[in-house]
């Protein structure tokens, strides 16, 4: 209604369609809320210009989870996720000023809030925040970038409807970019990409486009071309409207609508033409006006952009620079008009008292509650529970039910995040993200209101590949550091903490050394315990290479009744690509082993598994079948077939041609061309494989699998190097079998050992 009176008001007062005025915005009572300085007829109708795709229904039939959008913002290490983020929430007027990331001005970006993200520049945990764009509401979470803290980006993706891609102009497709990119494949989570830091030396975002394409195998195309490019950067060129727009004013937040430059005009023509040739291909409204070679208004390209990212066949690609605050509004056009709402994603949930037969799962502010557990903090008030409510609404002193335990409890404080910040509610409904206090769970725990008896699907959580022994330094200490090892592993799935059976020692595992590192930090910090920290420990694994069979007797009598059981069967190598680290069969004929035994032959097995032969770490990728065996009627017993067949396991384990496997590390070097001969050189003395080298301009990117025994310590020899020039980053790969000499070397050092 108000665009009818305001398309009236224009055509009253004389003013042609076609009129050209200067578009100009400036912020009105909260940074970002456009508002036109001075202006009349048509430009106060442009300036309501939203990106919508369909057309918006009237408000009364609107509903209220159609302005609702729950995404992540994910990428690579230092590709400026964080940065981007602190804008938005400016923009949208939820902070009053900008901070940058390291913490230099002594307040750092907001939702860096621990004081180890500030100084280290990084972002260690995944912050929440919420902020209001135009009529949207948008709930943010903001993702770690380093490998270590993949786990993060897991869970976020996990209960988000959308995310924006954050790929970095001068770096392109990264390691880490590629691994949030399968993370999103397999939560099908529609995304845009952002291209960011357009404004760097050496920026080339048609260099990251066509990487896009073939590293991550996207259909994607830019809606929006760059003004200039590195120091020149002015504003953007939008290809969908073909209009231009620059930015202005201390903080990027006047937009000022520009012609497009005569040199820029057949390139955006061309790319639009792409642009819409791409869509034609994955939708069929714009494919029937691209066949009949009939013109595609921006409107119905914009709903043809919307229909085939929800369906996940296209990527629009969006630039600018978060930094020099260029784009971040328009990115947000985006993500209202591109994104999905709660309504536009299709939940799936398990029923439990239908044997978790799968269902859909509305999302309905009306319906039963079902609300997931998706991450654990420990807060000054107890334990913070982050949870995305898919069905249904929650308020405080409500009572709800735990499905995974069965138990019953009342909500005790509902809180909206905005980061480190809390802001209390009295409610909250579906496609809401919000936190619950002082209620005992864990991570992955569905809720609901006991009307139904629902389950989530969980979270993948990757093994880790590296562990530490550590220990107090003084003994008043060690109260304080069993409750934070306690917290630590409630709060993070992918830190584990056990003990060494010989030694006696606390041994943490994780996802790699600055993973380790920050929680050794944040016990000195948090919980003043200074750690003692052995070296560094590789996970290794053990498997077989050949079928081998066994026929075990297990036969003992030492007065009253005796023990006898007697197995026989065979064990092989999982076929290569198995999900499955170890399988057991049953594949007796009759009862030669009584039904009541069979349980305890295979638990016999899972316990053998455990710890193998060569050094003592699990063994994995084989599957066990017994085929016969005997009992007798007084001496056998559930303890002696259990017995029975961890001796037949490590007979025949011996028989299997025994080898040990190793964590094999992605890595991902980027250092200057001169450099170049010495990383190749390095890499290869440290048993690395060389994937692939690939020149970028003054820089070369070298990209090997190699064993993480051989990369402790790798950034310090990287650093001496290259003058302090080079970076890598890595991930883990797959387990892999040791060299010969290095097997003969693990298994003499096991022996010394023992």
């Amino acid at each position: 209604m108000k665009a009818a009176r305001l398309v009236a008001g224009a055509v009253q007062a004389g003013l042609s369609p076609g009129a050209a005025f200067p578009q100009i915005y400036t912020p009105s009572t909260a940074p970002g809320l456009c508002q036109p300085a001075s202006f009349s007829g048509w430009q106060q109708l442009t300036c309501l210009r939203h990106f919508s795709a369909v057309p918006q229904p009237n408000v009364e039939e609107r509903d209220p989870l159609m302005d609702v959008r729950n995404i992540g913002i994910s990428a690579h290490i230092d590709s400026g996720k964080t940065t981007l983020t602190e804008r938005i929430l400016f923009y949208t007027g939820r902070i009053h000023s900008i901070h940058e990331v390291r913490g230099k001005d002594g307040v750092g970006a907001k939702m860096d809030h621990m004081d180890l993200e500030r100084e280290k520049g990084i972002t260690i945990q995944s912050a929440a925040t919420f902020c209001k764009w135009k009529d949207t509401n948008i709930n943010i979470i903001d993702t770690p970038g380093h490998v270590d803290f993949t786990i993060e980006v897991e869970r976020a993706l996990r209960v988000l409807d959308g995310a924006i891609l954050v790929l970095c102009s001068v770096g392109g497709v990264q390691s880490q970019s590629i691994t949030v990119d399968r993370q999103m494949r397999r939560y099908d989570v529609p995304r845009l990409a952002f291209i960011n830091k357009c404004d760097r030396s050496g920026a080339d975002p048609i260099r990251v486009l066509n990487q896009m394409r073939d590293k991550l195998k996207l259909n994607c195309s830019p809606v929006q071309l760059p003004l200039g490019i590195e120091d020149k950067l002015k504003g953007l060129v939008d290809v969908v409207e073909e209009r231009a727009y620059s930015f202005g004013g201390p903080f990027g937040n006047e937009i000022t609508e520009v012609p497009v430059p005569d040199d820029m005009k057949a390139t955006a023509t061309a790319r639009r033409a792409e642009l819409v040739e791409r869509i034609a291909e994955v939708d069929e409204t714009v494919g029937e006006l691209f066949l009949m070679e009939e013109p595609v208004d921006s409107e119905t390209l914009k709903g043809g952009i919307r229909r085939a990212t929800l369906a996940l066949k296209f990527v629009p690609v969006f630039m600018g620079s978060a930094y020099k605050n260029k784009g971040v509004q328009m990115l947000l056009d985006g993500v209202t008009a591109y994104l999905p709402s709660p309504l536009d994603v299709t939940n799936r949930a398990l029923d439990v008292n239908k044997n978790q037969a799968p269902l859909e799962l509305p999302s309905s502010q009306q319906g039963p509650l079902v609300a997931l557990a998706f991450k654990l903090e420990e807060g000054r008030f107890g334990q913070l529970t982050y949870m995305r409510i898919y069905s249904g609404t929650v308020r405080k002193g409500d009572p709800i039910v735990n499905s995974t335990t069965g138990k019953r409890i009342k909500v005790p404080r509902l809180v909206r995040m905005h980061a480190s910040e809390l802001e209390d509610i009295s409610s909250a409904s579906a496609g809401d993200i919000v936190a619950m206090f002082g209620v005992e769970c864990a991570s992955g725990d569905t809720f609901t209101d006991g009307s139904v008896r629902y389950a989530m699907t969980s979270i993948t959580v990757p093994e880790p590949v590296m562990s530490l022994a550590v220990a107090p330094k003084n003994r008043e200490s060690s109260g304080a550091f069993s409750k934070a090892l306690n917290r630590f592993t409630k709060e993070d799935p992918t830190f584990k903490v056990g003990m060494d059976a010989e030694s006696g020692q606390t041994i943490i595992s994780g996802m790699g050394e600055l993973h380790l590192d920050i929680y050794v930090e944040r016990m000195k910090r948090e919980y003043k315990v200074d750690a003692e920290v052995g070296a560094p420990r590789v996970n290794y694994r053990e498997t077989i290479t050949r079928r081998a069979e066994f026929d075990y007797l297990h036969k003992k009598q030492s007065g009253g009744q005796g023990q006898y059981g007697r197995v026989v069967g065979y064990m092989e190598p999982l076929p290569e690509g198995s999900s499955e680290k170890f399988e057991y069969a049953n594949e007796i004929v009759g009862n030669a082993i009584p039904p009541n035994y069979l349980p305890s032959c295979r638990k016999g097995f899972e316990e053998a598994v455990n710890s193998g032969a060569l050094i003592g770490h699990p063994v994995e990728g084989l599957r066990v079948a017994l085929t016969d065996g005997a009992a007798h009627a007084v001496d056998s017993s559930e303890l002696a077939f259990k017995l029975a067949c961890q001796y037949a396991f490590r007979d025949a384990y011996n028989k299997a041609s025994p080898t040990v496997l190793e964590p094999i590390m992605a890595v991902e070097i980027r250092v200057p061309n001169e450099f170049q001969g010495a990383i190749i050189g390095d890499v290869n003395r440290r048993k690395g494989l060389i994937q692939n080298s690939e020149a970028e301009g003054d820089e070369v990117v070298v990209e090997a699998h190699v064993p993480l025994a051989e990369m402790f310590g790798y950034s310090t020899g990287l650093r001496s190097m290259t003058q302090g020039k080079g970076e890598f980053t890595m991930e883990y790969n797959q387990h892999a079998p040791v060299t010969a000499d290095k097997l003969a070397e693990l298994t003499l050092s096991h022996k010394r050992g023992s």
